[in-house]
């Protein structure tokens, strides 16, 4: 059952910038109370939120009574990213965060609820990138730790695409749709596109069935996301940078899960990562969604999700 907003304050949180705020953090508890059941801590994507369960949760396919992350069985938490604006709140200078701060923020939360040790983290896409930020200060928070297409850093080509957002933001027309419609073309894959919409017009309108997906996305997005909060979001997925001398330290064991068409975060790139790991870690695993439909996968292979994920959740 959806849990209320919940709320902590974090005073004088000093960031790398060397600024130093208070910090609203806002949190949803699914499940069991804290306390009387292994947590599982989720960490959200770019414009994903807390509310990641019941009947407008973004990942209820995997996360929920009777599925593979049951919430019968384990407490799950998940933190809202400051700012993203889902608990009302908008960070102005965005400019001063990086993904650590939100990794150490989020480390701070779990201090503050008195969380020790966790079950499992999980996170996708920029999600992903916080766990990995968060582990390489405290490796031994977790028994597993489960990155969904994504990698402990920023690639040069993520980089440049995110500065590509960067520009489109700050448009002064329409911004978030201009982006939106550029990042959707990361997200998918030019297969994806093509075998959905087969060069089809909508004659009503005069134009492609697929620009007028990319006009609908990009008014989606700007419906229920402010331009101040994107902005934040991109500037973390252009930041994450966990130290990955320090990842070898990591007692989880790790399940890297990737997608074969990920044009964000490669697949190569995590077999890379991987590899790096395996070499001194022998409880590191690699799993991959084949798809289609590239980043996006870990929103839509729900079937591949969930008989990957069993190896965590069922075999422990």
């Amino acid at each position: 059952m959806e849990n209320q907003l919940n709320f902590i304050t974090l005073y004088q949180f000093k960031l790398h910038s060397g600024k130093i705020l208070d910090i609203n953090l806002s949190y949803q508890i699914f499940g069991p109370e804290l306390f009387s059941a292994p947590v599982i801590l989720v960490n959200h994507a770019l414009t994903g939120n807390s509310n990641f369960s019941g009947e407008k949760g973004w990942w209820k396919y995997l996360i929920g009574k009777e599925k593979i992350i049951d919430t019968d069985r384990f407490t799950v938490l998940c933190f809202n990213i400051p700012g993203n604006g889902y608990d009302g709140n908008i960070i102005e200078n965005y400019q001063d965060f990086i993904t650590s701060d939100v990794s150490k923020i989020f480390l701070e939360g779990l201090n503050y609820l008195k969380i020790e040790k966790l079950h499992t983290i999980i996170g996708g896409s920029l999600g992903g990138g916080i766990g990995w930020e968060m582990l390489a200060v405290n490796p031994g928070l977790t028994e597993n730790f489960i990155p969904v297409a994504c990698d402990c850093q920023t690639s040069d080509w993520l980089y440049s695409q995110c500065l590509v957002q960067k520009f489109l933001l700050e448009q002064q027309e329409e911004p978030l749709q201009k982006a939106r419609a550029h990042a959707m073309l990361c997200y998918r894959t030019p297969e994806s596109l093509n075998s959905r919409f087969k060069n089809e017009c909508l004659i009503d309108k005069e134009l492609r069935k697929s620009e007028d997906w990319l006009n609908f996305h990009g008014k989606k997005l700007a419906e229920r996301f402010s331009l101040q909060a994107y902005k934040l979001m991109n500037q973390l997925l252009m930041s994450i940078r966990a130290d990955r001398d320090q990842l070898h330290l990591i007692s989880a064991d790790i399940h890297l899960l990737a997608v074969d068409s990920d044009l964000f975060f490669p697949a190569r790139e995590m077999k890379e990562t991987y590899q790096f790991l395996i070499s001194n870690k022998p409880n590191v695993f690699y799993h991959e969604i084949n798809s289609i439909h590239g980043h996006d996968a870990f929103l839509m292979e729900y079937e591949q999700l969930t008989n990957i994920l069993k190896k965590v959740f069922n075999e422990k």
